[in-house]
């Protein structure tokens, strides 16, 4: 074998028995992938059973092997080739595919999609296309398997051709190609077939040699989503490493690069590996790092874009083709956790547009999901998320859904709609990027001050004693050295929003998005800021959090009548004292980190 340049990703799907083992085994094999003396091992252990061999034995017994605690992975394995070394996943079953298909343990590049020559075109069979659809793999080889059970007619394989591609083209996928093949006596896997001379095509091993490398991410806009931050401290090694895998494009030192949903931005001083020199660039699917030349607070989840491409979109509600497995539907009214790229945001059911039948194609309406079925719905995430269109780039136009600890879904984001926080963000968007950056880092102030900044927003019903508990933590925070300011509503709406002549019920949203503004500001000078407001809502909170990083607000609601859909982290009850409510936010800002202790 020549020196293998690349690797390659391939997922093999299917209806059960039609022969996806017996094909895995077959490429192991053939192409010498296997450990030392297996192939011989497993054919002694079937003559001492009396079984006769087959070549999805092999597989078992690496399964075998790996509950033996070697390290060999059943559901994948690897087979090489003159120009590539592949990684193979065996997805047994709907479930078991999402998982290993979207969890990031494997980037699928390509797609083997079997079909038994004998049974036909089952639903499962049209099923994983669909899914393969969904999940943005587009290149995908058809191998219509056990031929040698039809005779190798050539009349049953242009019959399934015919009738999968144009259940193909229904769902807008173009098969790579069909090849007709048989596992069992490995006509057409690794070298052309004498008995069905009547195909023209390539085998198996050739075809797969023959796709394109995947490099074509890396002509793509940048895209990077935040997996870490991770911070040195050891012997004067300061770096502050943003981490994470290159999913499209390609980044360089000196490239300015923009954090999407926050926008906020800096240039790339240098580009770190693991155990390894530092590099010039990192490129599509490279697990990297890179430092900043300013520091930047940005978290994970956020999405690394470059200046002057095209930029991610970010929203919190989208149109999605969404399938789902779940044992429970996918109904309104429920929160759901969405995880796309890093970022993991609370999510719900706002539509259902049309449910798709995966087999006929027909469309219905009902305003749930039960299991197995695919259809175009409107997805509400709880904050805004960076994302892209899955036609444009797969990797940040993915995501799946967790229901009650497993993931029960999943699909792609056809385009984003809007919401009532759009433009609030194009603004906050806009003002990071030009935002002033002092000479003073938000590490050095926190060290100082001993302290995190942050927004202690209290809020509750008219006349529950807010101000006093804000005057009782004041003094609190006094008495400890800590950097403070208490900032009344009022304080905002007499001052910087006098310039607004309407009612304050009518001009509410601008109201808070002001007062929300000032705290970013104070935020950034490292303080503690403790502000009143009367009723907060969800909606409310909303487009604070829209100006101001969510994980930099801390909500105490004092007395009744909380929103249940507002998470509080912290709840009050009416007419304790205010020395006590103040201690208890105390306590609470210790407990997290806000506060150093001492």
């Amino acid at each position: 074998m020549k020196k293998i340049k690349e690797d390659m990703n391939i997922v093999i799907v299917g209806h059960v028995d039609h022969g996806k083992s017996t094909i895995i085994g077959r490429l192991l094999a053939d192409t010498g992938s296997l450990p030392d003396g297996k192939l011989a091992q497993v054919r002694e252990k079937c003559r001492r059973n009396a079984r006769p061999f087959e070549y999805a034995f092999l597989l078992d017994a690496l399964k075998e092997e790996q509950a033996q605690g070697i390290t060999i992975d059943s559901a994948r394995c690897f087979f090489k080739s003159n120009r590539r070394r592949y990684l193979i996943i065996d997805a047994p079953g709907h479930i078991e595919f999402v998982r290993n298909m979207v969890t990031g343990a494997a980037r699928a590049d390509a797609a083997l999609l079997v079909i038994d020559a004998d049974e036909g075109i089952k639903e499962n069979s049209r099923r994983h296309g669909y899914l393969l659809s969904l999940l943005g793999i587009g290149r995908i080889i058809v191998l219509v398997n056990k031929m040698d059970l039809v005779d190798y007619s050539e009349s049953s394989f242009k019959k399934i051709m015919v009738e999968y591609r144009a259940y193909l083209k229904k769902i807008g996928v173009q098969p790579v190609s069909f090849i007709p093949v048989s596992g069992l006596t490995g006509d057409n896997i690794i070298r052309r077939s004498k008995i069905i001379n009547w195909f023209k095509g390539k085998p198996l091993l050739a075809s797969l040699d023959d796709l394109p490398a995947s490099g074509s991410q890396a002509t793509k806009p940048f895209r990077m989503p935040v997996q870490g931050i991770y911070k040195f401290t050891r012997e004067g090694d300061d770096r502050r490493i943003i981490a994470g895998t290159v999913a499209s494009g390609r980044v360089k030192i000196g490239d300015e690069v923009i954090f999407y949903p926050s926008g906020k931005k800096s240039a790339v001083a240098s580009i770190e590996a693991f155990n390894a020199k530092p590099m010039r660039f990192a490129t599509a699917g490279q697990a990297t790092g890179f430092t900043l030349k300013e520091q930047i607070y940005v978290v994970r989840g956020e999405v690394a874009a470059l200046a002057g491409e095209k930029k991610p979109q970010t929203a919190s509600r989208f149109k999605a083709e969404v399938f789902w497995l779940g044992k429970a539907p996918l109904v309104k009214n429920r929160t759901y956790s969405l995880k796309i790229g890093t970022a993991k945001v609370n999510a719900s059911l706002e539509t259902v547009v049309r449910v798709m039948d995966a087999d006929s194609l027909k469309v219905s309406r009902k305003d749930h999901l039960d299991r197995h079925d695919v259809a175009e719905c409107v997805i509400r995430t709880e904050k805004a998320v960076a994302l892209d269109p899955a036609g444009e780039i797969t990797e940040t136009g993915r995501f799946v859904i967790v229901d009650d600890y497993e993931i029960s879904g999943g699909g792609i984001i056809r385009e984003t709609l809007a919401d009532e926080q759009r433009d609030v963000r194009e603004k906050v968007i806009l003002r990071n990027y030009k935002w002033e950056k002092g000479s003073i880092s938000a590490e050095i102030r926190a060290e100082r001050y001993g302290q995190k900044p942050i927004l202690v927003m209290i809020t509750g019903n008219k006349d529950v004693g807010k101000k006093a508990i804000a005057r009782a933590l004041e003094k609190k925070l006094f008495d400890d050295g800590k950097m403070f300011y208490f900032l009344g509503i009022g304080n905002v709406l007499y001052g910087v929003d006098a310039d607004i002549k309407g009612k304050i019920n009518e001009e509410r949203r601008e109201h808070l998005r002001r007062m929300a503004e000032i705290s970013n500001i104070m935020i950034d000078a490292g303080v503690i800021l403790i502000v009143t407001a009367i009723d907060l809502t969800r909606d409310d909170l909303e487009l604070i959090n829209t100006v101001i990083s969510p994980d930099r607000i801390k909500v105490v609601w004092v007395g009744k009548g909380i929103d249940n859909k507002m998470a509080a982290d912290l709840h009050l009850p009416q007419g304790r004292p205010a020395d006590k409510g103040a201690g208890q936010i105390v306590d609470m800002l210790r407990k997290q980190g806000v506060i150093f202790q001492p």
